[in-house]
């Protein structure tokens, strides 16, 4: 085995994150797989790079000095992979939009009218759960823009270098339960209507399990949180077995689900989109905006909630869509 590039990659991840779960969830891997190749690394080397305890994982002395020369060789090469691949785009001739986004109900109506605005470009679309995996390729130039949500408590690692415009400072995040869930017949439910209910996150969710997580310890309820994507979650709230996030642009997505807002709005995230350089942002960030609002409009729950929180805020703050 010799040492490559990726391993560096590797290295330079778990110097960054402080975890190998979180290093392993934005190499877009397991963490075992992860594990499997920091030991091989090490014994190749011959020498322990990282102290992993229950804090997380930091760099030995040797460690500093691997990974200080490991970072100029991989941000040098993205370079090269980035500059290669802008003057493929050119060459291959005609105009191209690829953009990435983690779920969000305003992305059909970004695309549609990013299509109208600009008919000489054929937006591509990537879907991902990992925000982070999602800004590491605008960073190596394999996407032009991402739009994402940053969990509040878990920041994202955002590549050096990148451009970024904040759609929503804070959005609230609501809850899914079944329609005849005891809590469901409140405007608004508190977190201690749930104490008793089993929560299901989806994990590939940069920061969505630790968030949940974090939000119900302090408010002194000893959660049970379950993993599962948010399909399997949907079907278990629906016959009762657990509640689950929602974004509150969401609709039910069946008719024996309600979507109510938390009392408090203890779960929020921030809603970014992110490019290589101000001119992209420029290109995508309008329509993005406006699909947005037209998504939130769309949900009667958000806007009884934007409605009810109106009152005393700047007309910028809680704006509604209009014709444009």
């Amino acid at each position: 085995m010799e040492l490559e590039v990726r391993h560096l990659r590797v290295l330079c991840a778990i110097a960054d994150t402080g975890s190998l779960h979180k290093a392993a969830r934005e190499l877009g891997m397991s963490q075992p797989s992860l594990s499997t190749q920091l030991r091989r690394i090490e014994q190749l080397l011959d020498c322990r790079l990282f102290i992993r305890d229950g804090t997380g994982s930091r760099p030995t002395p040797l460690g500093h000095v691997v990974v200080s020369r490991a970072r100029p060789l991989v941000a040098e090469l993205a370079a090269i992979v980035t500059q290669t691949r802008a003057a493929a785009a050119r060459a291959a001739g005609g105009p191209r939009l690829r953009i990435g986004a983690t779920a969000s109900r305003a992305v059909p109506g970004w695309l549609r009218r990013l299509r109208a605005r600009m008919p000489s470009v054929e937006p591509s679309l990537q879907m991902a759960a990992s925000a982070n995996a999602l800004l590491r390729q605008v960073a190596e130039g394999r996407l032009d823009l991402a739009f994402v949500h940053e969990v509040e408590g878990s920041p994202l690692s955002v590549p050096s270098g990148l451009c970024v415009r904040i759609l929503m400072q804070r959005e609230p995040q609501f809850v899914t339960m079944a329609a005849d869930h005891p809590a469901a017949a409140r405007r608004e439910v508190r977190l201690a209507d749930l104490a008793q209910d089993r929560w299901m996150v989806d994990a590939t969710v940069d920061g969505e399990w630790d968030g949940v997580y974090r939000v119900l310890r302090a408010a002194g309820i000893e959660p049970d949180v379950l993993h599962g994507d948010y399909l399997t979650a949907y079907f278990q709230a629906a016959i009762g077995e657990v509640v689950t996030v929602s974004q509150p642009t969401a609709l039910p997505p069946r008719s024996d689900l309600v979507i109510r807002p938390l009392h408090g709005d203890p779960i929020g995230v921030r809603l970014l989109l992110v490019a290589r350089t101000a001119d992209e942002l420029d290109t995508g960030f309008p329509s993005l905006e406006w699909a947005y609002w037209e998504a939130a409009r769309q949900a009667p729950v958000y806007q009884e909630w934007l409605t009810r929180r109106a009152a005393g805020r700047p007309a910028h703050a809680l704006r509604t869509v209009g014709a444009r």
